[in-house]
């Protein structure tokens, strides 16, 4: 009864999944745990994009000039609910520290560094499951309106250009519906990434992974896991049904994980980005490409013969009743940026995303307990980077040297 289980993975959203495929694939015997099941948080709902050309951190330099309108406007790109202010205020400092130059350039060239290994690493995951009829490789369009919101974008693009992301840049109307017909006259100017790709639904694609996981010998168990303990043999987990044992955790738990972290002392800022969006049926527009509206904080994307509309970010924790009036103003800010977009009968949804002060993942063992791994606070790159994170975490587990430097993404980094 008391035999410690191989390596236990907690959490079953597209980060814990991953990990658990590919410690499998390494000959290791993996128990996948969850208190609800497979992809049902913000593995669900997602905008389904592998956003490798993303490589900006969000904590830019300047970008707390803004923080007075991120309260004054419960809809913006960027909020800050009033009641949630002084709760997240610690993280904010933090956040605001991380925009200084000198560690947004360290933070940039670090996602730089994962974004690309995580690239590399979806095409050997895509191989592995045999996954290509999940892929939509379909590029993306960021779109401006006029040409002074497209000048003010050119750093931006300047510094994907040094990390060897391919784009165009189009420079008129007429060019912009070559790929995308249908956009309003206001959109004059864009950036296409042709090797951009979404996955046609990201709760499928996780349920696949988690099934070719499953068929391979993997296990999963539901449960909710309150604690953990490290012990000289074994790592303990607490939950309602008694105590689980393995000789390895990794924790995977998205925006709930800094719960489990504290059980073992450490205090990580993790914060939760709250996404909203709204899914329309078949035939509420005919897309072409993936869809990027910056300047207004969301996108537009294929999802399962549908369109998604989503985005935004509102900083407000965990327990706050969601505000469904932020996707309903995405809907409506799409309706006019899409004439004829069929906005009737549309699903609304809100999920947790784990967001760190500097945009970086936690991955790394934990300060007092060295067989205890964490993968987490991906942000709104969770699906991006999961397949990179899983090789890491993969190599961590099993005592090899990771591929690329992980110093950055230390637990112990504030």
């Amino acid at each position: 009864m008391n035999k410690p289980y191989d390596i236990i993975v907690i959490g079953a959203g597209i980060v814990g999944i991953s990990i658990a495929k590919a410690l499998q694939q390494t000959g290791r015997t993996v128990t996948l745990i969850d208190r609800k099941g497979v992809a049902l948080e913000a593995s669900k709902s997602n905008a389904g994009a592998f956003a490798f050309a993303d490589i900006v951190p969000l904590a830019t330099p300047g970008i707390m000039r803004q923080a007075p309108k991120w309260l004054l406007d419960p809809l913006g790109p960027l909020s800050i609910p009033p009641a949630y202010a002084l709760t997240i205020l610690p993280w904010m400092m933090r956040f605001w520290r991380a925009s200084w130059t000198d560690r947004y350039e360290a933070s940039l060239q670090t996602q730089a560094q994962l974004m690309t290994f995580s690239q590399e690493a979806l095409e050997r995951q895509v191989t592995l499951v045999n996954g290509e009829r999940f892929m939509q490789r379909e590029g993306q369009l960021q779109l401006y309106e006029g040409l002074k919101q497209f000048n003010a974008s050119q750093a931006v693009w300047k510094t994907r250009s040094e990390h060897g992301i391919d784009f165009q840049l189009l420079h008129c109307a007429a060019s912009i519906a070559e790929i995308q017909p249908g956009l309003d006259a206001r959109f004059t100017h864009a950036g296409y990434t042709p090797k951009w790709l979404n996955t046609c639904d990201p709760e499928q694609w996780a349920h696949h992974i988690a099934d070719h996981f499953m068929a391979s010998g993997g296990a999963l168990k539901l449960a909710n896991i309150e604690a953990i303990f490290e012990h000289p043999d074994y790592v303990s987990l607490a939950t309602q049904d008694g105590e689980l044992r393995a000789k390895q955790v990794v924790v995977a738990s998205g925006a709930w994980s800094h719960k489990l972290t504290k059980t073992l002392g450490d205090h990580i800022p993790l914060e939760t980005e709250r996404g909203y969006n709204t899914t329309l049926p078949a035939g509420a527009f005919d897309l072409k490409t993936h869809l990027t509206f910056g300047a207004h904080g969301f996108v537009v994307t294929k999802i399962a013969g549908g369109i998604r509309v989503g985005g935004a970010v509102e900083l407000g924790g965990l327990n706050l009743a969601p505000n469904y009036a932020r996707a309903q103003m995405l809907l409506d800010k799409a309706a006019q940026f899409l004439p004829t977009l069929n906005t009737q009968n549309g699903e609304q949804w809100m999920g947790f995303r784990p967001s760190m002060p500097d945009s970086l993942p936690v991955i790394g063992s934990a300060s007092k307990a060295p067989n205890v791994f964490y993968a987490f606070g991906h942000g709104h790159l969770g699906l991006t980077q999961a397949a990179g994170t899983a090789e890491l975490v993969t190599a961590l587990a099993n005592g090899t040297e990771t591929a690329i430097s992980i110093d950055a993404f230390s637990p112990n980094r504030f």
